[in-house]
Formats: structure tokens, sequence, C-alpha cells
């Protein structure tokens, strides 16, 4: 008896083990999505299937389930960003050039109303939690709190920096990371109070943010292929690994405990393993395209969704050459189930 109940412990112990490991990476599938302008953010939105991209000038609506272009929605001068509230069937985006946020009916995707933010609104959020969305406003450095059930203005917070992406932890606090000081500050979204900030050092030039509300982790993607980890209760620094250059984005899978950050600049996705006792550990740098710098998750498929173009050679005194017309792609990315 003893010796069968040893030898069951080892199995059940192992499976325990295995289901535990890393998932590996694969690109599932290329969305070719074509469509013309450049590109910032992009927002799944698990309920409806759909994922929103931004365009320069308009956003493109794709279906995740058959990887086909169902809308777009036109007009959103300078776009960055777009958060869906679904329990308003809303979508709200940010429209850098015009200094508002465009309100749209998701089912329609029609254009209902217009907010006036701050300068250049870039980073867009929505807390379901309090119902409010934020706006990260890049050249007035501050941010905009609004109702979205109704649309107005809330609080109007000075952050003291650059804002890029921000997170939520869901009890009001807003966390946003300051990418020309290298920190990251916090504020109460109902009372418009600055709560702390802290340095992100040694990463420096902070874009991606991602949250891990059970551990009240932070994940800073940096510009020096840095990592960082912070406490967002004490706000000290914990962790860090090596990511990939010229990030954009980064997504916490909180249901397989893995940090997704692309690398535009050499074509990397890496899949950072949240250990223990602050380990983190880079387990995968799988190849995706050059270009994939930003993404977004679908928590419940573990999906991440990146978009890449080819360009064209640049010629003398230009960073890179132009996009070559309808090279732009969707790559879906997702564990090997193989």
């Amino acid at each position: 008896m003893r010796t069968s109940l040893t030898i069951l412990f080892g199995i059940l112990c192992s499976t325990v083990s295995v289901a535990a490991q890393t998932p590996r990476y694969k690109v599932l599938d290329r969305f070719a999505i074509g469509g013309e302008g450049g590109w910032d953010c992009l927002t799944v939105d698990p309920a409806d299937h759909r994922l929103y991209v931004s365009r320069g000038t308009h956003v493109m609506v794709v279906d995740t389930l058959t990887g086909k272009v169902v809308g777009d929605v036109p007009d959103t001068n300078g776009v960055h960003g777009i958060a869906i509230a679904n329990k308003h069937h809303k979508g709200f985006i940010s429209c850098g050039r015009d200094n508002v946020v465009m309100v749209i009916d998701t089912q329609t995707l029609r254009e209902t109303a217009k907010i006036k933010v701050g300068e250049n609104p870039d980073v867009i959020m929505y807390d379901a939690a309090t119902d409010r969305i934020v706006t990260g406003n890049g050249r007035s450095l501050n941010a905009t709190v609004i109702n979205a059930a109704d649309n107005s203005v809330i609080a109007t917070v000075a952050l003291g920096g650059k804002p890029e992406f921000a997170v939520s932890d869901g009890k009001s606090h807003v966390f946003v990371n300051l990418e020309d000081k290298g920190e990251i500050v916090e504020f109460d979204e109902v009372s418009g109070t600055i709560m702390k900030s802290w340095s992100v050092a040694p990463g420096t030039e902070p874009t991606g943010l991602a949250y891990d509300r059970r551990h009240s982790r932070l994940y800073s993607a940096c510009s020096n292929n840095l990592l960082i980890v912070s406490d967002a209760k004490t706000g000290q620094v914990v962790g860090q690994a090596k990511i990939g250059s010229g990030p954009d984005g980064a997504e916490f899978d909180a249901g397989l405990g893995v940090v997704l950050v692309p690398g535009g600049s050499d074509g990397t996705l890496a899949v950072v393993e949240a250990g223990q006792r602050d380990t983190y550990t880079v387990k995968q740098s799988l190849t995706t395209e050059v270009s994939a710098r930003t993404m977004a998750l679908d928590p419940k498929t573990h999906r991440a969704y990146l978009i890449a173009a080819e360009f064209e050679a640049p010629t003398s005194g230009q960073r890179r050459g132009r996009m070559k017309p309808g090279s732009t792609v969707i790559l879906v990315v997702g564990p090997d189930q193989h």
C-alpha cells in the first residue's frame, strides 16, 4: 500500500510540475489586413471577438475569429489608442492631433461624441472597477479622467512627465510610466491625487506597462533592453529581465504567469516567467517580425496580437524607409498546443 501511494504521489507531483511549466509560444496565424497608415496601440475586446487597430487617421476593426477586417472608424486624427467599455457599448479613441477623445458606438462603429482633453492624448484605458476612462496626455504632461457613462470629465491630474502606458489596480489607483523621467507615478482617479512616484532605474525610457494584481507587481518595458519589475505597494524595484530591442508594449498573462514583451527593432517576443521570490526568467525569445513593437492580449484565449509591416530600404537621411503598400499583418501568437 505504501509503495502504491508513493507511486501515485509521484505521478501527481509530476503532473503538477508539467502543468506549471511555462508553455512554448509560436506564431499561430497571420491576418493580412493591409490598410494605410502607421500604428500605435492595439486593443482586444474578448466579448465581441474584435481587435481594434490604430492606423494614424482611422481605426481598423478585425474579427479575431476569422482574421477579416469587419469595420473602420474614420477621422481619428493622430489616433494612439482605443479603450472599450462594454457595459455601455462604447469605444473611446484618443485622437492626439485634435486633443480629443472620440466616442463611438461599438455596435455601429459610428461616432457619438467628442470629449475635449489635454494636449496630445496618447495612452487610454478603461477601468471597469470605477467605470472610468483615463487618458495620458503626452504634450500637456497630465491625465484626464472621464466618466464612461455620461462622457463627463471628472478630473485633470498633473503627472510631472510624459505618460506612456497605464494600468489600474481595480481599486481606483492608476499607475503610469513616465517615459522622459524614467519613473512610475501612481494617482487616485477618484480624488485626482498623486499618491507616489518612483524611479525604474536601471531601466530607462519606460514605455509598455503590465500589472500582476495578485502579487502587486508592475512590469515596465524599457528602451535599454530591460524589463523592470516594481512592487506597486512600496515603489521598490524588485527584479529585472533582459528583453529585446525597441519595446513599446507589455502584457501580463495571469493565467499562465508570464509577461510578454515585444521587441520591434529586432523582431522578437520575450516570454518572461514570473517565478517565486521575485525571480524573472526569460524562457523564450520568439522570432516575430521587425516592426512588431506593440501588442494586445486576450486573457481568455492566451493569444497575443502584434502588428507588423514590410518597409522599403531607407534613403539617405531617413530613419526608416516607406511602408510597402498592403503589407500590414497581424501576428497571432500563443502557446503551442502540440
